[in-house]
């Protein structure tokens, strides 16, 4: 056997280590082959199937790879190429066209007609003949009003959602969704595909679950396909859902010849129904398997490496591995705490102008909206970049809008359209009736002068309208960051958005975002025509940053669409609390769930691992006005890298303080607070080194993680 690695290694310079060996020259019956991040896995797959061929004598026809994404499989299929140029094909594929072949089978032999309802629209008027046409008229029929872009998206999750765990429909409620009668809409788009007995209509994730029933209820057909392959492989197992497992293990039934590569560590996608849990459950499935750890890292630097191994331990419900790297050392990981949300964009547009090669950087960050600034920065600095997963909704989004519609009033304050646009966001409430009046006034004059003028208005009404008369008056002519401040504190848009998220489950916090990332465009333009041209211009570049991929670009990408990436420095952005982990994820480890927060952690562990020569963790303590905390992932990354004999205090010796601090949100900005040595002080703000406390006899420096750990701190009287 050993002459196979010998002669690999002199006809394409491939040299494993032992375990890839073992890996490769594993026989008959199932293997979970768990390979950390730059282990080399696709090599080890590939070499293994040279192996099946070569060595055993398999026929390529009837090896079979599984990847879930088509980007996957066609590398899959160009690496066999470059690796094994002489030999047959073999067959790789998504999980999803497999299963498009097993219900094309079954509804041919079951003489039924179907349709895909995926992909654009071709007849607007026929609206079952497309998913998403289908999914907004049943959402207007439901709630009486039109779908946004983004309640589109969440409804479309929800309903892979429930069909990837295979939940029976008393279940579907157990799934959260935010979008208004989510699950009679679910409910109603299922019976009308299934209406025409004559006709199905199916979408995407129709075509796993049909293709497990096929194989429930057609033996005859499941024998044809599990005795087409001998061999199984699937890459990325950690993001395969339930029935995707399912229709494997069908596949696999006869001979188990199962290899599943993948790593718990990096399941990011579990509210694509990724299910993380299946994998370390794996011998319960297979008792039979062997199960290799891939842990030798040959992408990263001995500190990038050490720092994400020992990060990802906080996680409990996970396999138990030890990453490491024989690489040359490097630079240290790098933390920066920037005074303010600006001053990050402003670091990083600095530090990408040295580079040599722009290709050589990524910035990542936890949500696109995270970009726009970041964008707006490189462009001024003339930086080009690629934006790995470009979402222009931000453009369109209705606050973005509104905010254009408020600007817009104070050109022409007579146009009753825009003002109808904004009424329901701004002071001086009106009725409907009140706003029908008014448009079958002549467009004579100020909007508010024409409302002030009408009989059926109240005197409350007539305070507030007065109120947000002035308020325009100011805006008038104004710089557009002096107009936004004004839109939200006198014309009253910041409190009908509270209102709005209390009464429709809309995320304040999010909402805040795209009103910040506005702010922060606005302070670098001279007039409001100069601002709403900028938003146009940064628009057509995000659209068009897609054609930087293969130029001299840095990419920019969300943390998610990281994985499976590689640079040589990589920046993380927003690295505070309630981004990374979210709020969410706080809420739900306080009820006692702990997933969330694992995954989130998971998401941090998969973008430091991005990293080659240099990694840089970015945080800061303002934005938009408001008192930020450190990301806990950071100030756990800091304790790892950054280690001093004050945080190696025997935690036994510390006596239990029921009182105690133990929460980074509960250390505001400002907060008194008890400190069992240095008495009372007050919180002045936070560091990359940690706590500031002003105390009577000066300000200390204190290790947050130490002082949470330890429950050195409570609540002052």
């Amino acid at each position: 056997m050993a002459d196979y690695f010998t002669r690999k290694k002199r006809e394409i310079g491939v040299n494993l280590n032992e375990v890839q060996k073992q890996a490769v020259l594993h026989g008959n019956g199932p293997l979970l082959l768990l390979a950390s991040p730059g282990s080399g896995k696709t090599t080890t797959i590939m070499m293994r199937i040279g192996h099946l061929i070569e060595e055993r004598g398999i026929d390529p026809a009837r090896i079979k790879g599984v990847t879930f994404s088509k980007a996957a499989a066609d590398d899959m299929k160009q690496r066999y190429k470059r690796m094994f140029p002489t030999l047959p094909e073999v067959d790789f594929s998504t999980i999803h066209s497999l299963a498009f072949a097993v219900v094309r089978d079954y509804l041919r032999k079951e003489h039924k007609a179907w349709q895909l309802i995926e992909g654009p629209v071709e007849d607007p008027s026929d609206y079952t003949a497309n998913k998403k046409l289908l999914l907004r008229t049943l959402f207007q029929r439901f709630n009486k009003e039109a779908m946004t872009d983004d309640q589109l998206e969440e409804m479309s999750n929800y309903i892979s959602l429930i069909k990837n765990k295979l939940l029976p429909r008393k279940k579907w409620s157990s799934v959260l969704c935010e979008v208004t009668n989510a699950e009679q809409i679910a409910a109603e788009y299922e019976e009308i595909k299934r209406k025409d007995p004559g006709k199905l209509l199916l979408d995407y994730d129709d075509m796993l679950t049909l293709a497990l029933e096929a194989f429930e209820n057609d033996r005859k057909l499941l024998k044809k396909y599990q005795q087409r392959y001998d061999h199984l492989l699937t890459d990325e197992s950690q993001d395969t859902s339930l029935v995707q497992h399912a229709i494997v293990e069908k596949l696999v039934e006869p001979h188990q010849n199962l290899c599943v590569v993948a790593d718990d560590d990096q399941s990011i996608y579990t509210w694509r129904a990724a299910e993380p849990q299946y994998l370390l459950d794996f011998k319960k499935v297979y008792p039979k398997a062997e199960i290799l750890m891939m842990e030798q890292n040959y992408r990263s630097t001995p500190e990038i490496v050490n720092a994400a191994n020992e990060f990802i331990k906080r996680n409990k419900n996970r396999y138990e591995k030890n990453m490491f790297t024989e690489n040359a050392e490097g630079e240290p990981v790098s933390i920066k705490v920037f005074p303010d949300y600006e001053d990050q964009a402003a670091y990083l547009a600095q530090e990408l102008s040295k580079l040599d090669d722009y290709r050589d950087a990524a910035v990542l960050y936890r949500t696109n909206s995270s970009s726009i600034l970041i964008m707006n920065e490189l462009e001024r600095a003339r930086i080009p970049f690629y934006m790995k997963d470009s979402d222009v909704r931000f453009f369109s989004h209705w606050i973005v809008e509104d905010i254009l519609n408020f600007m817009r009033l104070t050109f022409n304050n007579s146009r009753t359209d825009l003002f109808e646009k904004i009424s329901m966001k701004c002071l001086g409430y009106v009725t409907r009736q009140q706003l029908f009046e008014l448009k079958k006034q002549p467009e004579e004059g100020s909007v508010f002068d024409r409302l002030l003028n009408l009989s059926s208005l109240k005197d409350y009404q007539r305070k507030q309208i007065n109120g947000l008369k002035r308020a325009f008056e100011r805006m008038e002519g104004g710089e557009p960051y002096r107009v936004i401040r004004l839109i939200r504190e006198q014309a009253g848009y910041d409190r009908a958005l509270e209102k709005m998220s209390e009464n429709l489950g809309f995320s304040i916090e999010y909402l805040h975002d795209v009103l910040s990332t506005l702010e922060q465009i606005s302070q670098k333009e001279t007039g409001m025509v100069a601002f709403a041209n900028r938003l146009k211009q940064l628009e057509s570049l995000l659209k068009t940053s897609k054609f930087n991929k293969h130029e001299n670009a840095v990419t920019l990408s969300t943390l998610h669409s990281s994985k499976g990436l590689e640079f040589k420095k990589v920046y993380m952005l927003d690295l505070i609390a309630d981004v990374i982990p979210s709020k969410n994820d706080v809420k739900e480890q306080e009820k006692g769930n702990k997933d969330p927060m694992e995954e989130a952690a998971r998401l941090f562990y998969v973008g430091m691992t991005r990293a080659e020569k240099e990694l840089e963790l970015l945080s800061y303590r303002n934005r938009a006005g408001s008192k930020t905390n450190p990301s806990p992932f950071l100030l756990r990354v800091n304790k790892i890298i950054n280690p001093t004999e004050q945080q190696q205090v025997d935690e036994s010796r510390i006596p239990q303080n029921p009182n105690a601090l133990r929460r980074v949100s509960d250390l505001e900005v400002g907060r008194k607070v008890k400190h069992r040595v240095f008495g009372t002080g007050r919180i002045e703000g936070f560091s990359e080194d940690g706590l500031e406390i002003k105390f009577s006899k000066g300000t200390k420096r204190l290790a947050l993680d130490l002082c949470l750990t330890m429950g050195l701190l409570e609540p002052a009287e």
